[in-house]
């Protein structure tokens, strides 16, 4: 029995550690999974934060920008309430206005009399009109027409690409005159085309304008230089050529705002003479480019008649005219073989749809000026710098029209 009892307290104490270790190891479980749990808990929390901080600032922005669209709001209230105010003074006086009106408002009988007065201003100015077209023919016998152009003769290379040259076509001139470049104040002056043509020939006289010129559609006209002055939008300036004054000048209205042909952009202002006299021609942009040929009186310069024709700017390299009539000279931009594809007649008796086409002699040019000598029935061009002068063949109009 005192045996037994030994082994049963170590038996005892043997179940009494297993019991122990085996609750002391389920305490360690619990204890991690509470800690897991508490981690868990402490990151949603976290989170949770966060998200109250976030919802929180959202909420702030929110209200700001609420109270700047308020703010907004009150402040173009405010603009709508005092435009309201000044609409309805605007509208007061505008039913004064119409009450005012209203009264002054003329009769049937008086706007019947004003229509019947505007009717025959209208007559009288489209009779003026006709006078003066009849004063041009009666003044100058002239119902010739260009026919074809014959032969071109190149006289000399002189000067840059582009310029203008040509000779006084006043009776018993023989002088030849050059200006060089599309701006400048330096004019050449030779006795006459055989003195310009010869090599060592040096210019009679160089003549220092008082102005620069723009362009190259400058004409000498009874020892008188008619150019569209530099810097000018529209003014043109006659200058004596015995000593270098001017002794008129005039601005030429609604012209000068576009070059008067597309292919030569520094020209705005186009000078010509012909049998009735000095000419201006020019681009009107309001008229859709088309060109706008114009009369001068050759001694005031004062306007006689002006002309909107059908012909284009848009290609054009110069134009020049014989008895009244607009030759247009077209051409490409890289130069090609140049045609006149568009006539004007102030006399209104030859048309051009009723015109062929016309060529000039077969040479690749670009023509940066182009005039007519109604005495000698030349072409004074400037082709790249070359002074070249084309020979013209007129007839009758009728023939013309006929051919």
């Amino acid at each position: 029995m005192s045996g037994m009892l030994p082994l049963f307290l170590v038996s005892l104490c043997l179940i009494v550690g297993s019991v122990q270790s085996q609750s002391s190891s389920q305490d360690a479980f619990i204890i991690q999974y509470l800690e897991r749990r508490l981690a868990q808990m402490e990151e949603r929390l976290n989170q949770c934060e966060q998200s109250t901080t976030s919802v929180t600032q959202r909420t702030f922005d929110l209200s700001s920008e609420i109270r700047g669209y308020l703010s907004t709001l009150s402040v173009l209230r405010s603009e709508v309430k005092s435009q309201m105010d000044g609409m309805s003074v605007r509208v007061d006086r505008m039913e004064r206005e119409l009450e005012y009106l209203e009264n002054k408002i003329p009769s049937q009988s008086e706007i019947e009399m004003e229509e019947a007065l505007l009717e025959q201003q209208i007559k009288a100015a489209e009779l003026d009109l006709l006078k003066r077209k009849a004063k041009i023919k009666v003044q100058n016998d002239c119902s010739m027409g260009l026919s074809q152009i014959k032969s071109l003769k190149i006289v000399k290379k002189a000067g840059d690409t582009y310029g203008s040259w040509f000779k006084d076509p006043s009776e018993g001139s023989a002088k030849i005159y050059l200006l060089s470049g599309i701006r400048n104040d330096t004019m050449l002056e030779y006795v006459s085309l055989q003195s310009f043509t010869e090599r060592t020939s040096s210019p009679a006289k160089v003549v220092q304008l008082p102005f620069h010129w723009q362009g190259s559609g400058h004409v000498v006209y009874n020892g008188f230089l008619y150019y569209h002055k530099a810097d000018t939008t529209n003014q043109i300036v006659k200058v004596d050529l015995l000593n270098g004054t001017v002794v008129d000048s005039m601005l030429l209205p609604g012209a000068g705002h576009m070059p008067v042909y597309s292919l030569n952009p520094n020209t705005y202002l186009d000078m010509a003479v012909d049998e009735l006299g000095l000419w201006v021609i020019h681009a009107d942009a309001e008229y859709g480019g088309n060109l706008v040929i114009t009369k001068l009186e050759i001694g005031t310069l004062a306007v006689e008649s002006v002309w909107d024709t059908q012909c284009r700017s848009h290609d054009a390299e110069g134009a020049f005219l014989i008895c009244g009539t607009l030759y247009v000279v077209y051409n490409t931009r890289y130069g090609g073989r140049s045609t006149i594809q568009c006539l004007y007649d102030i006399h209104d008796t030859i048309h051009s749809n009723e015109s062929p086409v016309m060529f000039f002699p077969k040479r690749y040019t670009s023509h940066s000026s182009i005039h007519y000598h109604p005495g000698d029935k030349q072409l004074y061009a400037w082709d790249d710098g070359y002074q070249t002068i084309y020979k013209v063949e007129t007839r009758k109009n009728d023939q013309v029209i006929a051919d």
